[in-house]
């Protein structure tokens, strides 16, 4: 019989954090379609469930299979289905078209921590599948005139070489043109924003805890505030930058239809997304004003996500990821 290959650290993080993911997804779904109007925006959001049941299923198995504990994630008390309508179809598809981008970059960077085959064709599976639902939200959104594309830009008709050192500029003098990866990294931080700020005024409208209250209502003057830097430097440029929805959230709704607990993890979720975004969107503009746009705004949601990691594990409500054993604290015992 071949030896058992143990989990590496890098493939526990991603089982392990794919697994939280997916049981709080499943959790917002089944809200998601208790609420949806629209048939065709049903069937994207029944799909999404359907997808991260049994991504739960799978990776349930995997932690038996290393006589791990199964994470808490999230349960029945985090839900509440009996609460009015919170968010308009049209950000249930949003947030679908979201659910799918990120989790094809999640999977992807997950397969190449993987070297266990088991691990590698999970994720690997596992990105087709949020490949084939952004693709299918993407055509649904399309043919209901809702879909934002980026921005169009005049096909270059030579080719050039950069003459001056005025191209790496921001600050001072004559800014060059944005390049077509600056536009589209500004649009995609814009979009993110957009959507996390509709996201978390609803989570303000009914969190219970008036400290929380507090947070959700920080988070969304900071992500406004970025949306209007960022799409500041498009207008410089001429470009059309994408706009939120006030049709987002409903009005009326101040009864909770998730946990505290569950708003929170989300709310820390997009953050840390977040984060890594203006990192990557950093590591490939040259334009050094949008570098240091990035660099600023990336410290203050890093501020904002300690502040947030801080309210959850006042409250019990963050549960510890695997890591390594404490050798000082199992040589005291």
């Amino acid at each position: 019989m071949a030896a058992h290959i143990k989990l590496t650290s890098a493939e526990m993080s991603q089982v392990w954090e794919a697994y939280q993911n997916a049981s709080l997804a499943v959790k917002v779904l089944t809200y998601f379609l208790e609420k949806v109007e629209d048939d065709a925006i049903r069937s994207i959001i029944q799909e999404a469930f359907n997808l991260s049941q049994s991504h739960i299923a799978q990776l349930t198995v995997m932690f038996e299979k290393e006589d791990m504990p199964v994470p808490y994630g999230f349960t029945d008390d985090d839900l509440n289905t009996d609460a009015p309508r919170l968010y308009s179809d049209n950000y249930f598809l949003q947030h679908i078209l979201q659910l799918g981008a990120l989790g094809m970059h999640s999977y992807s960077m997950s397969i190449s921590y993987s070297t266990r085959q088991d691990v590698y064709a999970y994720f690997s599976e596992g990105f087709t599948d949020f490949n084939k639902l952004h693709q299918h939200a993407g055509a649904i959104a399309l043919s209901k005139g809702i879909y934002t594309k980026p921005p169009y830009v005049p096909a270059p008709t030579e080719r050039d070489f950069v003459k001056k050192q005025n191209f790496l500029t921001g600050w001072f003098g004559k800014r060059r043109p944005l390049l077509t990866v600056e536009i589209a990294n500004l649009f995609e931080n814009i979009q993110r924003n957009a959507l996390g700020a509709a996201t978390i005024t609803g989570f303000s409208q009914v969190a219970k805890s008036k400290e929380v209250r507090a947070y959700f209502q920080r988070g969304v003057e900071i992500a406004n505030k970025h949306v209007e830097i960022f799409s500041s430097v498009l207008r410089e440029n001429d470009i059309v930058s994408p706009t939120g929805s006030d049709t987002f959230v409903t009005a009326e709704s101040t009864s909770a239809p998730f946990s505290d607990k569950l708003m929170m993890f989300h709310t820390t979720g997009m953050i840390t997304l977040g984060i890594g975004f203006y990192g990557l969107s950093m590591s490939t503009t040259i334009r050094r004003d949008l570098a240091s746009h990035y660099m600023r705004l990336a410290e203050e949601i890093m501020l904002y996500s300690e502040d947030g990691a801080n309210i959850m594990i006042n409250n019990g409500w963050l549960e510890e990821p695997p890591r390594m054993v404490d050798r000082n604290e199992l040589a005291k015992d």
